[in-house]
Parts: structure tokens; sequence; C-alpha cells
């Protein structure tokens, strides 16, 4: 199943989810809806009389320990999961129907998203995919903090996180042109250490977090194991980073590094990137039919 044919797609049938929150612990229903070319990703809110809030970058709202969305005083949160699992299975166009004001966190990754959406079907659909090209680096820093982004072909994903052991320093590169989001990318959950607990609470957070849908550390070791990566950590931020640059409105076509970063940052780049108009272009790229007739490189584009 391709991800990257450059034709936009659709799912081919609806998909359902249940469970809870990660933040609310509210329980909650969500529907995936096929949607027609060039709709993009739309929240629906059920329980608000069918409130439409857009996946895009000017409803971005809280982004501390999880990406929402607002828009009139409508709120959507913990996003970052979903949209990833969409963008890295190449699917633009879809409805969610959603009846409480969180996503479901389900085992706390991508997986069941993509598992779900092999089994109902992607659609390509007969509009060509504009991609969101990079055409000059544009960098976001806060201390030792930092993501950048920058020309290239392909979406290039490189990141490295620096935390206290168990964890430590890892890395982890990736080209979701390669189709690789299924595999190395989706199953990897999100984390927490168990000594942040009660403040995170106090806060308000982590109401819906169990064992069963994040990886718990202790400073010694990981209390439920086993990872299912060596590196699941890193990777699981690499999934947020999709997920939330997915707000850009369309897929990147070039290379992206951080080192460090978080939501809040994914998000400052995305606003970055939408205010510095000369620092990208909507294009097509060709599709290897098209490249092969008119014997243009395969990195030639069709701006919009």
């Amino acid at each position: 199943m391709s991800t990257d044919n450059h034709y936009e797609q659709s799912l081919a049938s609806i998909v359902e989810f249940k469970g809870v929150g990660l933040h609310s612990g509210a329980p909650v229903s969500m529907r995936l809806l096929p949607a027609p070319a060039g709709s993009g990703i739309v929240f629906r809110r059920t329980d608000l009389e069918d409130f439409e809030i857009p996946a895009i970058g000017q409803n971005v709202a809280r982004v501390s320990y999880a990406t929402s969305l607002m828009r009139q005083g409508v709120l959507i949160s913990t996003t970052e999961h979903l949209l990833s699992a969409l963008i890295g299975m190449g699917i633009d166009n879809v409805i969610v129907d959603i009846d409480n004001l969180e996503l479901p966190i389900l085992d706390g990754s991508a997986l069941p998203y993509v598992e779900a959406f092999r089994s109902a079907g992607i659609r390509v659909q007969r509009r060509r995919r504009k991609y969101l090209r990079i055409l000059k680096k544009l960098e976001v820093r806060e201390g030792d903090k930092f993501i950048g982004v920058y020309p290239g072909d392909g979406y290039g994903i490189t990141y490295a996180i620096d935390f206290p052991t168990p964890i430590g320093k890892q890395n982890f590169t990736v080209d979701l042109a390669s189709g690789a989001y299924g595999t190395d990318i989706a199953a990897a959950r999100t984390f927490g250490f168990r000594e942040d607990e009660q403040k995170l609470r106090n806060m308000g957070l982590i109401r819906g977090a169990s064992e069963s849908n994040a990886i718990i550390l202790t400073r010694e070791r990981v209390q439920n194991g086993p990872l299912r990566y060596e590196d699941e950590f890193v990777r699981h931020k690499v999934l947020d980073l999709i997920g939330d640059l997915a707000l850009a409105g369309h897929r990147i076509w070039g290379r992206v590094v951080a080192e460090r970063a978080g939501h809040a940052m994914h998000t400052a780049l995305v606003s970055r990137l939408l205010k510095d108009r000369s620092a990208w272009e909507l294009a097509q790229v060709p599709v290897a039919k098209e490249v092969k007739e008119a014997s243009t490189p395969a990195r030639q584009f069709a701006t919009a």
C-alpha cells in the first residue's frame, strides 16, 4: 500500500474508536469518515451541533503537554497521534466526528489507527496532492532546544533527545517517503516518569493515563516493559512531530531536524512557516508514469 503516490487519498470506509482522553480521563467515541478531495482533515464536535474545527495552524491552541485546536472557543485536545497516523499513512482528506473535547489515547501510540486504516482501506482520489515544498532553511531555537526545516527531497526527519536515565540520549532518522511509518514509527508509545505523576495530576493532566496506554519510567528502569523498539522514546517524539507538522495544512517536502524539542516548538515552527511565505511553495510531485513519459527528473515540481 503506497503512502506517497502523489495523489490525494481518503479512507475507503468509516472507522470507529472508543476510549478515554489521556489528560481529561473522559470517555470518548470517535468516527473517521471518508471526505472528498481537497477537504483536508476536519474535526467535528458531534456533541456541539457538529461544530467544525479544521486541522490547520491558525487553530492551534494549548501545546504544553499535548497539541490542541480551538476555534471560536470550541476545543479539540490531544490531536497529535491521529494527525501523525493520517500523514504517515498518506491520508489527506477525512472528517473526524468526536463526541468530547479530547481524542482517545488508545494504547498511547498511533498503531491502532494504522491498523484500522489498513483494515478499512485507503482510497486514491483523482486530485494531485500539493506538498509544502521547503525553499529555504527556517529555524527556531530556545536555549538548548532546536528545530529547523530545510529544502530536500522526500520528507526526512532527524530527531535527537536527551532525557534522564533510563532513557539518556537517543537519535533517529527516517524518510516518510519510503513508506516506513507503519513499521518504524506508529507503534512507539507516549511515556512519562513516575516521579512526575502527582505534579501533572495536580495540574489537571494525565487523568486517563495508565500502564496500558503509556510507558512508565522510574529513574532506574522501565516499569511496564518490554519496549516495542530499543529506541522507542525518540521514535515517539518523531511520531508527535509528524502530527504537529500536519497543522501546516499540507504534507512537507523537505527535511526537518529537531533536538530536545516538543509540542510547543513543533507548532512554533508551523507558525513561522505559515508566516514566512518566501520559505515554501505549494507544489506537485510528478507521478512515475508522467516522469517516464516526459523524461523529467523526479525532483522537478509543478508549482501551484
